[in-house]
């Protein structure tokens, strides 16, 4: 076992204002019996942490001020607690970043990632923005060696991609996905491994319209001058998508999407709304038939076994969908280039 330091960097949320400060705090110590310290190798940047950077109304509500950000990482296991029996020091690992209670209702029957008593890592409790980041163990995951740790630590966004496709089966199936921003990114990726006929996006961002094809969506549109559902029934001999996969959060993309979908289609709701959004259920949803999953986090473990395998196996390339790796001294860096929509996913290495 390495000596390790007393102290550490991180990006540490220091109030409730716009931006983060690096800063050297306390190495966690003090390890519960469950409790897993890792050295951190790559962090990315997530959207939630940009909410926080940003200080919007979510953050206001969310988040308590000093505390360090961040939650999609890779690292070192470098100290463990008397009763951890998952991993052991030297074990390359990512993690969950839900971390469930293990008790209520919903962890006794499958669906830890909805735990009544939830708590999420750089949101509830200091997170991986560091050197060091301390984690119980069920939430970690070993990540196969032949996997770059730039990659291993996107695993966390692309388990919800992987969790909002695969409600239901999308082989041979014509897809629209609203919002290519990084998950929608990912979600491109996983649909051409996954065998859908016809990828369709919609995008505003020209930065990331043009990423969307190069990664392999075979129709993108720009939804501020053309209409999408015009052109989503023109590519679909005027059935309409089978399946809406809402990545943006935006109401308007929710309100064309359902409009676009074919009657008993099915929609999967990744995106998260600024305030309440009022679509009228009888035309979009009710008459059509339409089957509308929330999605939220990821099934553990059963996503993180689909992705490491797509991973591991080279089913998925990456390489273009983490269009940015930094120093994690250039923070700021990344964090306006996600401001700005100027990137994909970006990733901090340690």
């Amino acid at each position: 076992m390495e000596k390790l330091p007393a102290k550490m960097k991180a990006i540490v949320k220091d109030g409730p204002h716009y931006g983060a400060k690096m800063m050297t705090v306390d190495v966690p110590k003090d390890l519960e019996a469950h409790e897993v310290l890792v050295k951190v190798k790559a962090v990315s940047i997530c959207g939630t942490d940009l909410h926080i950077w940003l200080w919007n109304e979510w953050a206001k509500e969310h988040i308590n001020v000093p505390q360090v950000l961040g939650h999609e990482f890779a690292g070192e296991v470098v100290a463990v607690g008397s009763e951890v029996s998952l991993v052991k020091i030297g074990d390359f690992v990512s993690s969950e970043t839900h971390i469930p209670c293990g008790h209520c209702k919903q962890c006794r029957t499958g669906n830890m990632h909805v735990c009544q008593n939830l708590k999420i890592l750089g949101v509830d409790m200091n997170g991986a923005f560091a050197e060091y980041v301390k984690v119980p163990e069920i939430v970690l995951w070993k990540n196969d060696p032949s996997i770059p740790s730039i990659w291993a630590s996107v695993q966390e966004p692309l388990g919800n991609a992987i969790h909002t496709i695969f409600t239901e089966d999308v082989t041979g199936k014509n897809v629209l996905v609203t919002g290519a921003g990084p998950i929608g990114l990912l979600a491109i990726g996983v649909l051409k491994t996954a065998g859908a006929a016809k990828i369709i996006v919609s995008e505003v961002n020209e930065y990331r319209r043009n990423l969307a094809k190069e990664i392999g969506a075979d129709v993108v549109v720009n939804p501020k001058n053309q209409s999408l559902v015009d052109i989503v029934k023109k590519e679909t001999d005027g059935d309409g998508a089978d399946v809406l996969i809402e990545m943006s959060g935006n109401p308007q993309a929710l309100h064309d999407g359902l409009a676009s979908l074919t009657n008993a289609g099915r929609a999967s709701l990744l995106g998260v709304y600024d305030k309440d959004v009022q679509i009228n259920l009888n035309d979009l949803v009710i008459f059509k038939a339409i089957r509308v999953y929330g999605i939220t986090g990821r099934k553990m473990f059963e996503t993180w076994y689909k992705g490491a395998e797509l991973l591991k196996n080279k089913k998925l390339d990456l390489s273009k969908i983490i269009t940015h790796v930094l120093d994690f001294d250039d923070y700021e860096k990344g964090f306006k280039l996600m401001e700005e929509g100027k990137c994909g996913k970006v990733v901090l290495k340690l």
